[in-house]
């Protein structure tokens, strides 16, 4: 039997840690036998909350950790202060080879900034995007920069494209991904001087399926797999997304509630509905994988709750069974 992937929880970060991050680990190993989670954190919080689920002992462990790294605090300080923080110990285990993968809901500063500075980049990558997936029509699309570089090159745009061809061409199974740039237009022509100096760059770049510019709202309908962007538009794109989704979701919740006849049909559309609902939770895909690391580090949102951080944790096990950062290593340099 081979060695089960070890991937560290961040314990206490997220706005519910650390009591959703210790149900997603019980839940994840109950699920797959190929899995042990490492807590970081301060054990007694810790054990507390183990403590209210049966589980396969062996496969959950905790290493304790002294402090925090709250996030209002500035990152790069943080990082270098607090390095008995769980964020700082779990990074580290990361960076020795003690683990496979880093999970946080914390400081997303604080993650970006270990991300490189701890764990380090892959030879040649310029700068780790963070790629969250997408619900769309047509099942999800990558959206790379969602956070991490706001001041982006053109040069970090065509890797970002490159990194994210590999990325859902292995993990998540599409042939020959349909990459795009967003633009505020279909047109070569458009755009500002970033996307006029990198559109041109990235149709000529080997090795990935460049069709052109995507306008945000072709998003949803999921016109490319992979959507290139610097961080400002990425990270605009992400949360609009989410808040539309959510309110969405609220007023058909809120409509179906209206008066008796709406609550008879509502009942009958109530297993349809709820199945097209799920596939546009994002909480469904995980979080967003920092590419471009030595080690993998996923950034799940704040307030994501067990089911997210868990599928997150699935996702660092698909990571490393496809062998992403060896795949991205062997061809970042081949643009």
């Amino acid at each position: 039997m081979s060695e089960p992937v070890k991937i560290v929880m961040d314990a206490m970060g997220g706005d519910f840690a650390p009591a959703e991050p210790v149900k997603a680990a019980v839940a994840a190993v109950r699920e797959k036998d190929n899995i042990q989670v490492i807590l970081t954190g301060k054990r007694e919080l810790i054990e507390q909350e183990l403590s209210k689920y049966e589980y396969p002992g062996e496969k959950i462990q905790i290493v304790h950790t002294s402090e925090v790294i709250e996030t209002a605090e500035p990152p790069v300080m943080a990082i270098r202060k607090k390095k008995d923080s769980s964020i700082v110990v779990g990074m580290q285990m990361v960076r020795q080879g003690e683990a496979d993968a880093f999970v946080s809901s914390g400081s997303s500063g604080a993650i970006l900034v270990g991300g490189q500075v701890i764990v380090g980049r892959i030879k040649g990558v310029e700068r780790p995007p963070l790629a969250p997936l997408l619900p769309t029509k047509k099942g999800v699309s990558l959206l790379i920069d969602c956070g991490a570089n706001v001041d982006a090159r053109s040069s970090h745009l065509v890797q970002f494209a490159k990194m994210g061809s590999i990325y859902m061409e292995n993990v998540v199974g599409i042939q020959n991904p349909r990459v795009a740039i967003v633009n505020n237009g279909a047109e070569e022509e458009k755009g500002n001087a970033l996307v006029k100096e990198t559109f041109p760059l990235l149709k000529e770049c080997r090795g990935i399926n460049f069709i052109g510019s995507i306008e945000a709202r072709d998003i949803p309908d999921g016109y490319a797999d992979v959507i290139v962007c610097e961080a400002f538009v990425g990270n605009v794109i992400l949360k609009l997304y989410e808040g539309v989704g959510s309110t969405l979701i609220s007023q058909i919740k809120q409509g179906l509630m209206t008066n008796l006849r709406s609550k008879i049909g509502a009942l009958l559309v109530k297993p349809a509905l709820k199945e097209t609902l799920k596939t546009f939770d994002a909480s469904e895909h995980g979080g967003a994988p920092l590419l471009g690391l030595r080690g993998l580090v996923v950034k799940t949102h704040g307030s994501a709750v067990a089911v997210e951080q868990k599928n997150a944790i699935f996702q660092c096990l698909q990571f490393k069974e496809q062998q992403i950062n060896e795949k991205i290593q062997e061809h970042i340099n081949d643009i």
